[in-house]
């Protein structure tokens, strides 16, 4: 799961960006508002950890501007403001839910898990692509009937490529959606998992496009 941190305390920051890691999470830290809405603008995340008192641009501005762009990603608000009225302002804005600083780093996971949980329950479609079934919440993956183990990498990169066939999708990108901006990444890492992926299904199933990035064709 890609997470967008918005938080300029960086003491915090970093704290929230190494307690979440070893939970699988891929996130992404920014520390002003408006490098925060140019994100959420150009990139993909599964949701959003954001701060209010935010320079450059305030993150109620931020929120408010995400839901008039008909964004609809999973919000938690997390802010030093805890009267009743910001609560309510933030919630109003568009925020799914809200936690006040400071505060326990168990909740906050607790939080996010219930967040996720709701957004995987609105309906998603099931990819079927060339005998491969993907199903995007329960994250099973078979092919030609049988079911297939991916690491949590592989799924990702399958996920990405088979919802956009006949698309090429840069390297990247792809390597946004696997890793984030700040985790480091081996030079050869995306095509050790391609590599993989053709190995448990076909050779054929993803085609490099040289120069800029892999594809797979429409079935």
């Amino acid at each position: 799961m890609r997470i967008l941190l918005v938080e300029d305390d960086a003491a915090l920051g970093e704290g929230i960006r190494t307690a979440l890691k070893p939970e699988g999470y891929t996130v992404d830290w920014l520390q002003d508002g408006a490098s925060a809405l140019h994100a959420l603008g150009c990139e993909s995340f599964d949701l959003c950890v954001l701060d209010l008192g935010l320079p450059r641009l305030d993150g109620l501005d931020v929120l408010r501007r995400l839901r008039a762009a008909g964004n609809p990603l999973p919000v938690l608000v997390l802010t030093a403001r805890d009267a009743t009225s910001e609560r309510i302002a933030g919630l109003d804005a568009g925020a799914d839910d809200y936690l006040v600083k400071p505060f326990d780093v168990a909740e906050l996971k607790a939080r996010l898990r219930a967040l996720l949980r709701r957004s995987f329950n609105r309906p998603q479609p099931a990819l079927e692509y060339r005998g491969i079934q993907l199903d995007p919440q329960s994250q099973a993956v078979s092919y030609q009937g049988r079911d297939i183990t991916l690491a949590r990498k592989e799924f990702l990169l399958l996920h990405e490529l088979l919802a956009q066939p006949g698309r090429v999708l840069t390297r990247d990108r792809l390597q946004q959606a696997l890793y984030g901006w700040s985790e480091e990444v081996e030079s050869n890492a995306l095509e050790v998992h391609v590599h993989h992926l053709r190995r448990k299904f076909f050779p054929e199933l993803i085609r490099t496009v040289r120069g800029v990035g892999y594809m797979v064709d429409k079935a």
